[in-house]
């Protein structure tokens, strides 16, 4: 196996991987030589001019919709019966955001917002591990905001979700190495972020010590390389990927 396609012979499922962070991540695996499922919850089209524009191997898209249990269920159901071989390399990206006030918040959406980011980790999780057959990579997603305490259900949900990688890394060891990364905000999704709050991304970017964001393939290749045989010996970690930004000074 080269360097480049270290993680040849492998099979990925990323969540809400058809665009923006999920493609890049999907896009870093394949360069890497694995075989990957891309889940879309809307556009099976956008999903499959991703693959499209993949290296040579045998990719899959699949629907997800990761807001209710039946829809994580069927979702990983369809990974498995299209993915080419026993799914070994799980990257939970799935992470809708919110962030409004605890006080404001309806249960319906502190039940979106928990159930796709929370729960359909564990979930996925736990219908995926039994197959990974000795070795196997986890791959959860959080975010900057679990640093944060301003952002409502999102910060609690991404604050719990580096709760549940360490405890799930303990209990699934030595097979399985479970981690996580935590970027802050993304270069890409700063118009997205400016719909919420329009000043927060000049804030952010004013307050990080390497003085700009990161972007998505920055994220997409340390979560890569997670997956790889440089990071054999890591288990149970938060990588923040912030240019230092979660950094309190005073």
């Amino acid at each position: 196996m080269s360097e480049e396609r270290y993680l040849g012979g492998h099979t990925a499922l990323v969540t809400a991987s058809s665009r923006n962070l999920g493609a890049s991540i999907v896009r870093a695996l394949a360069k890497a030589g694995a075989n990957v499922v891309v889940t879309y919850h809307q556009s099976r089209n956008t999903a499959e001019r991703l693959i499209a524009e993949l290296p040579e191997g045998n990719h899959a898209a699949v629907h997800g919709d990761t807001t209710h249990e039946d829809g994580i269920r069927a979702m990983v159901d369809a990974a498995v019966a299209a993915a080419p071989a026993p799914i070994d390399i799980l990257i939970n990206n799935s992470g809708p955001f919110a962030m409004d006030r605890f006080v404001d918040l309806e249960p319906s959406e502190w039940d979106r917002i928990w159930t796709a980011n929370l729960k359909a980790a564990y979930l996925t999780s736990r219908l995926l591990i039994p197959a990974m057959n000795g070795w196997g990579r986890i791959v959860n997603v959080s975010a900057g905001s679990a640093y944060l305490r301003n952002h409502s259900i999102y910060t609690l949900v991404k604050d719990s979700l580096i709760t549940f990688t360490e405890a799930l890394a303990v209990e699934v060891a030595p097979d399985v190495n479970v981690n996580c990364v935590a970027p802050g905000q993304i270069a890409e999704s700063a118009e997205d972020m400016a719909e919420f709050d329009p000043s927060f991304v000049e804030r952010a970017t004013n307050a990080t010590p390497l003085g700009r964001l990161v972007t998505r393939d920055e994220v997409a290749g340390i979560v890569a390389e997670l997956c790889g045989p440089r990071f054999d010996v890591v288990t149970g970690v938060t990588i923040p990927i912030d240019g230092g930004w979660r950094l309190a000074t005073f």
